[in-house]
């Protein structure tokens, strides 16, 4: 089954392909399709949802949409829904102009924040799975069959944050993976093989999930 996954970031795309092998996985730009929808959700799952049924109201076909990003536990869960976004303290929520700047900037703006707030000690109350520096993945996934018909998964992936740039590892993944650390698996995410990540991460169990319902639907 042709399915359309509502990003244009091609490497979603393949950890998709990855997962659904079965299914043809396509992003808008494979056929020359626009997609630029404004995500003003303030959860994972509205803006997965907004991208979904922008999606569907082009091709009119099966879509998924994901939304999701890194929480740090001591910064409140930020940037969260903000992550591809995120440049630093003075822009948790990205730059006003609209502007991103490099992965590796953003890498070392989280990890200085985290430092500067372990520092202060004045740390929000939450669920500190590994210590101080835990954090984890959020991914609110949506099968979008219609405007009455669709379907969410919802999950998380926990690990903690590494306390300098000099200790990223792992040329695997993409975004943050090289700066979270996997302490069951003493390894950061980026440094997992695909199959390993796709078993345990935020969107591989998210996937799977929605995969059970793909395969009961029967579309």
């Amino acid at each position: 089954m042709k399915i359309y996954l509502a990003t244009g970031n091609k490497n979603k795309k393949r950890e998709m392909q990855q997962l659904l092998p079965e299914h043809e996985i396509l992003i808008p730009s494979d056929e020359g399709i626009y997609f630029d929808p404004d995500e003003t959700g303030i959860t994972f799952y509205e803006n997965s949802l907004i991208k979904a049924k922008a999606l569907y109201d082009i091709v009119h076909k099966p879509v998924i949409a994901d939304d999701s990003g890194i929480c740090v536990d001591a910064l409140g869960g930020a940037p969260g829904i903000y992550s591809s976004r995120y440049a630093g303290p003075d822009f948790m929520k990205g730059k006003p102009d609209g502007t991103k700047i490099p992965q590796e900037e953003q890498n070392v703006f989280l990890i200085n924040q985290l430092n500067e707030a372990v520092k202060k000690g004045q740390l929000p109350e939450a669920a500190y799975l590994h210590g101080k520096r835990s954090c984890h993945y959020t991914c609110a996934m949506v099968l979008y069959l219609g405007t009455d018909r669709l379907y969410v998964c919802q999950e998380t992936f926990e690990g903690t944050l590494i306390e300098d740039i000099s200790k990223k590892a792992g040329d695997g993944g993409f975004g943050y993976d090289p700066i979270v650390f996997l302490p069951e698996f003493n390894k950061t995410v980026a440094q997992l093989s695909a199959d390993e990540k796709n078993g345990i991460s935020h969107r591989g169990k998210a996937t799977k999930q929605l995969k059970k319902i793909i395969d009961s639907l029967n579309i």
